[in-house]
């Protein structure tokens, strides 16, 4: 197989997968609950991770964010730029976006609710999507999209680690079988290379943080708040609640080291942030 049929065979083991343990996605799963974790002020300190994806966007460009859920790139960015446009398929993150941009007095930020794989008439200078191509089975048309939709640059920001695979060791102690692999750069690239895209590809210098403002880690204090951290870590489905929670507190010392800041978890790897960029139409 190529490149981009790999990718596509591992979306597809990850939600047959997924459908196993927890049945069918509910309608607008990214609503609610969800949607709320994923907002945060516009108007924060953001860290230099950002800083470096804000010097490819000019003050007078339009700013495209493809899966933008609630906002947590693309509103810090509308306070940079001429305007913003935030395409996502979520009803509840459209309105957490559009909450957020009210209240911190952002008038230049619209949402369009649409998947990405099937916007049109969309268009800005710079086209971005973060943390999305993780479950994206078509990559290549969702790949077509950004670069028809970028005027001048296209831009992929995910996780060495995608989010799910941070508790793959978890999952496997639970389930007694290997979670299946979420794909990040090491399986796009050789995709984009394969789609005739040569892209710059920079790791960038601090970890990832959920909203993108540097802080110290933070650690749970007592056992009880360690087991609901790790309970919260695994793709857990709900009638499974019990089993991990016993997993979890036999294997403790294994999962946990006790620190004076806290409980650290010892099984989480290492992540950095990846910017995958690329000027449109300039594919082999």
């Amino acid at each position: 197989m190529g490149a981009i049929e790999d990718y596509t065979a591992l979306i597809d083991a990850v939600e047959s997968q997924r459908d196993w343990l927890q049945g069918p996605i509910i309608p607008d799963y990214w609503g609610g609950e969800t949607a709320k974790r994923f907002r945060a002020d516009p108007k924060r300190r953001m860290d230099d991770n950002f800083g470096i994806l804000a010097a490819f966007v000019r003050p007078d460009d339009v700013f495209v964010d493809a899966g933008g859920g609630a906002g947590r790139f693309s509103l810090p960015m509308a306070l940079r730029c001429h305007q913003v446009i935030n395409v996502d398929p979520s009803i509840g993150m459209g309105q957490e976006f559009d909450e957020s941009a009210a209240d911190a007095g952002i008038d230049n930020a619209s949402f369009v609710l649409s998947d990405w794989l099937d916007v049109d008439g969309v268009e800005g200078d710079v086209v971005h999507a973060a943390h999305v191509t993780y479950f994206v089975r078509d990559i290549t048309r969702f790949v077509a999209n950004l670069e028809s939709a970028a005027r001048r640059r296209v831009i992929i920001n995910l996780a060495s680690v995608a989010g799910p695979m941070l508790n793959a060791k978890l999952f496997k102690m639970v389930y007694e079988e290997e979670q299946t692999l979420v794909p990040s750069y090491a399986y796009l690239l050789p995709a984009l290379w394969e789609m005739g895209i040569l892209p710059d590809v920079r790791f960038l210098p601090q970890g990832t943080t959920f909203d993108g403002v540097p802080r110290p880690p933070e650690f749970p204090q007592t056992k009880e708040e360690a087991v609901e951290v790790a309970l919260a870590g695994i793709w857990l489905a709900p009638q499974h609640r019990d089993r991990a929670d016993r997993v979890v507190r036999e294997n403790f010392d294994e999962l946990f080291q006790q620190e004076p800041e806290g409980f650290v978890p010892r099984w989480m790897p290492d992540v950095r942030e990846v910017l995958i960029t690329w000027e449109p139409g300039k594919s082999d």
